[in-house]
């Protein structure tokens, strides 16, 4: 059985694992941008049968620009680093910002959306899935 353990900055706030996600990917979008302080977000999708939260979050729901969509996002009380989100959309699933995993050895990422808005020196694995 696999099990990865997620977690916020300051160790309140944690996700339990016990299995492998169904994707990971990078978003290159703004607004990923803008939230996650970098050029893009790593973000793996697992069923929410499979995720464990332990600790207290606080939510803030982002309402997509054509005011259709919604994902809340989760983030520590303490030290405000997003945990884990679910979008509307896929209730099915949740998603983990792959750095909160802390593991190099976590999977590669196999799809990169949103390259429209992609830094023109960011470089991504040779056999990623591209889509604008």
């Amino acid at each position: 059985m696999i099990e990865r353990i997620a977690a916020c900055s300051c160790g309140q706030l944690s996700a339990t694992v016990t299995e492998a996600p169904i994707r990971v990917s990078i978003c290159h979008c703004t607004d990923c941008q803008r939230r996650t302080g970098g050029v893009f977000a790593t973000q793996a999708r697992f069923r929410k049968d499979a995720v464990r939260i332990t600790g207290s979050s606080t939510e803030y729901i982002r309402v997509d620009d054509e005011g259709r969509k919604k994902a809340t996002f989760h983030f520590c009380p303490h030290c405000s680093a997003i945990l884990y989100w679910r979008l509307e959309a896929e209730p099915e699933m949740v998603l983990i910002p792959v750095g909160a995993f802390a593991d190099p050895g976590f999977p590669t990422p196999t799809i990169s959306v949103w390259e429209q808005d992609k830094h023109a020196w960011v470089s991504l694995p040779a056999n990623i899935k591209h889509f604008s």
